[in-house]
């Protein structure tokens, strides 16, 4: 081999190597975001999420028939308005009085 040959195959293998250790930096084989990333997401979060609105009844009535027709989507419809009437007198008594 001629002393050219050998320069580049020895600075293509130190590319190569070079390569694989930048690469290696990134693997992605952990569970995920260091902690204080997560922590900064989790603050954006929390700041851009909005108020939950007060529960009126005709929330309730809404929460209540999504619920049902999710949980018991072959029910029939007398017995799903009943439970849709006692989700929505639950609903109501847990909500705090304004």
């Amino acid at each position: 081999m001629t002393r050219l040959a050998r320069s580049r195959s020895l600075l293509s293998a130190a590319a190569l190597i070079a390569g694989a250790l930048l690469l290696a930096g990134c693997e992605t084989t952990g569970s995920g975001p260091a902690p204080a990333a997560t922590a900064q997401t989790d603050t954006k979060q929390a700041e851009s999420k909005p108020a939950e609105p007060p529960m009126t009844h005709s929330r309730a009535a809404e929460l209540c028939w999504m619920s049902t027709e999710k949980s018991a989507p072959g029910m029939n419809l007398d017995k799903r308005a009943d439970l849709v009437d006692k989700c929505i007198a639950d609903k109501m008594k847990a909500s705090p009085k304004s």
